[in-house]
């Protein structure tokens, strides 16, 4: 057409601009805009408690003026906890975390994170903001901690924990809640358990192998969900999750009654030990004793690792429980702990 753009020409005009989206959705360096931050190789960072873990960061380029400011993004609170901030010189660390915190400093543009003795409540999502006033870059990671979800409830029976006291019952058995993901990977590894238990999240979830009928039914294997429940008046058990420990579990033969296992315990320079650390000591030491043992809760269980017959009738390794016998029942070992 006279005085029109034909198709070609209009091909021509149109495929830079076409490039320039193409790279920009791919995230190229050479589309327009500062790109600091190196994309990581790894987003997900793999440790252990007590253990040095560190996040990398690295710039490509060093902008003219900066600051990096790390934080945690914390499940289900929808914020953002400070635990340091840079100039490239100088740095400094903000709340509980931000004192086991400091910046590696391998070359003049890392930026990575180290975290000295990794705790449980280190586990999560982990921001680096590179903050140089004209365009705000981030990348996200992810610190994942090895270990063991195992469930939990009183000696009042199933379902007497609301949100807030069954994250406090972890903690007093030398854990924490788990989180989705951490029952999840505990699901794949053969955790099959029918009451329903709070996650830090805040929802109340249980994970089944071998679907039937007392058991949400009889469909297909998976992690059931009652959703987000009242974290004040709901009640169910909990899902705790712990890692490597420390110090080490060991058992204590006999027929003793809970006090007595305490004093057998402080005799050998350790304490009776928690649901948490024997756990531990099954999934990372390999403990495999076919003796009920007491343990601070009050419960008796023994952890076995090889299956046999007459050691708890089940065909899987596991940490199995006698339930919470009266104390005063002189007929039980106990399992102790010694840093």
């Amino acid at each position: 057409m006279p005085g029109g753009l034909t198709l070609p020409a209009l091909c021509l005009l149109l495929l830079p601009w076409a490039f320039a989206i193409f790279h920009k959705a791919l995230g190229d360096p050479a589309s327009p805009g500062p790109h600091y931050l190196l994309p990581p190789i790894h987003e997900v960072i793999h440790s252990r408690r007590g253990a040095t873990a560190t996040l990398p960061c690295v710039l490509g380029a060093s902008p003219p003026s900066y600051k990096v400011r790390w934080s945690k993004v914390e499940p289900g609170e929808l914020r953002e906890t400070l635990i340091l901030i840079t100039n490239g010189l100088h740095a400094r660390g903000y709340g509980p975390l931000g004192g086991r915190a400091r910046m590696r400093r391998g070359h003049r543009l890392d930026a990575s994170l180290v975290i000295e003795g990794v705790r449980l409540e280190d586990e999560g999502r982990y921001r680096c903001e590179l903050v140089n006033g004209i365009e705000d870059e981030s990348v996200a990671l992810t610190l994942r901690l090895e270990g063991v979800v195992f469930p939990y409830q009183p000696i009042r029976g199933r379902y007497q924990f609301n949100y807030y006291e069954a994250k406090q019952a972890c903690e007093e058995q030398d854990g924490r809640l788990a989180t989705y993901g951490q029952l999840y990977q505990a699901w794949t590894e053969g955790l099959d358990w029918c009451n329903a238990g709070w996650l830090l999240e805040g929802s109340v979830r249980y994970p089944v192998l071998t679907a039937r009928a007392p058991c949400g039914g009889r469909g297909r294997p998976g992690i059931r969900s009652y959703g987000p429940r009242d974290r004040k008046r709901d009640r169910y058990d909990a899902f705790c999750f712990t890692s490597a420990l420390a110090g080490q579990v060991f058992f204590v033969p006999g027929r003793l009654t809970l006090s007595e296992a305490h004093a057998a315990c402080r005799r050998r320079g350790a304490v009776v030990a928690k649901v948490g650390h024997l756990y531990a000591a099954w999934k990372f030491s390999g403990l495999d004793q076919c003796d009920g043992g007491w343990l601070a809760d009050g419960s008796v269980r023994f952890p076995i690792t090889t299956p046999r017959p007459r050691c708890g009738g089940l065909p899987d390794p596991g940490v199995r429980s006698f339930g919470f016998p009266r104390p005063q029942q002189a007929a039980y070992g106990t399992y102790c702990y010694a840093e």
